[in-house]
């Protein structure tokens, strides 16, 4: 009998973190340096949102609010779905579709320990779809 597949086997490990009340400015400047379009947000140390860029696009930047003063934990997403690393690959499918998210923190006992995005399960699942060829090609520059 095959062994079923965990989110542990597909999860980017080590996901960036910063806390709720750093600026903006400091997550996307992280998410540039890092080459990544996502951060965990955490609240002493447990996991308690996750901003992505286009958070700080639609929530901050579009409403003129200063990336230097104004707080992650005032643009995050806080409503999350996570999961554990020995979650199966298949709960993670159910839960994207259901919920239609495109990214999923893994999270094991309130910390932060990787991060599961569609192209990762795309890669996965369908190695040649147009999908898996996106999330594997090199970042553009």
């Amino acid at each position: 009998m095959a062994k079923t597949q965990t989110v542990a086997d597909v999860m980017t490990p080590d996901p960036v973190t910063i806390d709720a009340d750093a600026p903006i400015r400091e997550a996307a400047l992280a998410m540039r340096d890092e080459n990544i379009g996502d951060i965990v947000v955490t609240q002493d140390g447990d996991v308690c949102g996750i901003v992505t860029d286009r958070d700080i696009v639609v929530r901050a930047v579009a409403d003129h609010k200063d990336p230097a003063t104004t707080r992650l934990g005032d643009v995050c997403s806080k409503d999350l779905t996570m999961l554990s690393p020995d979650s199966s690959v298949g709960d993670a499918v159910r839960l994207m579709r259901e919920k239609a998210l495109r990214r999923l923190p893994v999270v094991q006992e309130g910390q932060p320990v990787g991060i599961v995005s569609l192209g990762d399960l795309a890669i996965e699942r369908d190695r040649f779809s147009a999908l898996a060829d996106i999330s594997d090609a090199p970042a553009n520059a």
